[in-house]
């Protein structure tokens, strides 16, 4: 009675309670993550840059050391390495005597992709800058910007020429004239034959500069076009400053510096008409003399029988060329067609060949079809300049 129930039970032992076990647990861990943690940062694992020895900051200064430039994706002789070669410059590191870093940074060598400085200057000029003329090559005079042969030499019918593969295989040069006379047959053939038939356009036409430029970016080698004396003249008139047989040479050579101060980047003069001032030698030798010291040629279209261009170029060292054929004396597709044919035979024979036409709907349609399938055939479509008789070539 009196002993209550569960009063006469004898003390056990104390057990710690789960707060103070996880106190423990939580300190061990703590203890741990420290002592790794200065282990890691004790340990020697190469990541570390060695720190200079107090001698080697005691040394010579930066100006004496000699640096030991590195070639590409290797390691120099102080362990220093050069960029990254996709980077877009040279970097070169050393290490002088006072431990410092020096860096050298230099232009890598372009391999062609990505923007280029562009030299208007080459010979064979660059595509993406052939509607801007070399200013090395011009001069100026009361006509506008006429063309001269360069300090160097360079002519501005090798500057402005169409460049082409050099072969001697069949050659043949299509030019289609009368360019700038009319808009809409000026802007279908700049827009719709292929980028190696040559352009002539004329002196009395319209927007030539804006013109000129669109047809240079195609690709096309490009002549001016001056307006001869014809046979029936004047009833019969080419056009505003003719060169005429009547007229003393240095109105003849003035107005021909009106027609070339119109346009720039062309490789050479073709005659508009001219039948007779092309036969009358006195009157072309002082035309002809100019225009070959200024580094062009002269493209005979092949109208005239009587034409004596090709003595009076010799006589003054002219570049010229004549035309095989007038392709569109015919307006008709087919007809054209037939004419180019006959102008492939000549090729063959002869081993180039060039025809002339007009910008007419007729014109362009039967040259854009024929010049596709020329190449099939093994014949390559150049530039006059290419097959003009160059008393510079041998």
């Amino acid at each position: 009675m009196h002993a209550p129930l569960g009063q006469n039970r004898k003390p056990g032992p104390k057990r710690p309670g789960i707060l103070r076990i996880g106190r423990i647990i939580a300190s061990l861990c703590l203890i741990g993550i420290g002592g790794f943690s200065l282990y890691t940062a004790m340990r020697d694992d190469g990541l570390q840059q060695p720190k200079p020895a107090p001698e080697t900051q005691a040394a010579s200064p930066a100006t004496d050391a000699v640096p030991t430039p590195a070639t590409p994706d290797q390691s120099t002789a102080n362990g220093m390495t050069r960029s990254d070669p996709h980077s877009g410059a040279n970097v070169e590191k050393m290490v002088t005597g006072d431990g410092s870093v020096v860096t050298k940074y230099s232009p890598r060598p372009r391999d062609g992709d990505g923007p280029a400085l562009i030299d208007a200057t080459q010979v064979g000029q660059d595509p993406r800058m052939a509607a801007m003329p070399n200013d090395s090559l011009l001069e100026d005079s009361p006509f506008g910007r006429l063309p001269i042969i360069g300090p160097d030499g360079r002519r501005p019918m090798d500057q402005y020429a169409r460049p082409w593969s050099g072969a001697r295989g069949t050659r043949i040069a299509i030019v289609v004239s009368g360019l700038g006379l009319s808009q809409t047959g000026t802007q279908r053939a700049i827009k719709e034959l292929p980028e190696e038939i040559t352009f002539a356009f004329a002196a009395s036409g319209n927007s030539l500069q804006r013109w000129m430029q669109d047809a240079r970016r195609g690709g096309h080698e490009i002549l001016m076009q001056v307006p001869l004396e014809p046979f029936d003249y004047p009833a019969n008139d080419p056009g505003p400053e003719t060169l005429l047989t009547s007229k003393p040479p240095a109105k003849n050579v003035e107005n021909l510096h009106r027609a070339m101060g119109e346009i720039t980047n062309y490789t050479g003069i073709m005659n508009y008409q001219g039948g007779r001032f092309l036969s009358n030698p006195d009157a072309m030798e002082p035309v002809m003399r100019d225009i070959g010291k200024r580094g062009l040629l002269f493209l005979d279209d092949g109208s005239s029988a009587q034409s004596k261009t090709e003595a009076v170029a010799k006589g003054t060292e002219l570049p010229y060329a004549f035309a095989d054929l007038q392709l569109d004396g015919q307006l008709d597709v087919n007809a054209i067609m037939q004419k180019l044919d006959e102008l492939e035979r000549i090729a063959k024979r002869n081993g180039q060949a060039i025809g002339v036409a007009s910008a007419f709907d007729e014109s362009i349609d039967a040259i854009s079809k024929w010049s596709e399938e020329a190449a099939m055939r093994g014949i390559e479509i150049v530039g006059v300049a290419a097959l003009a008789n160059d008393p510079r070539k041998p």
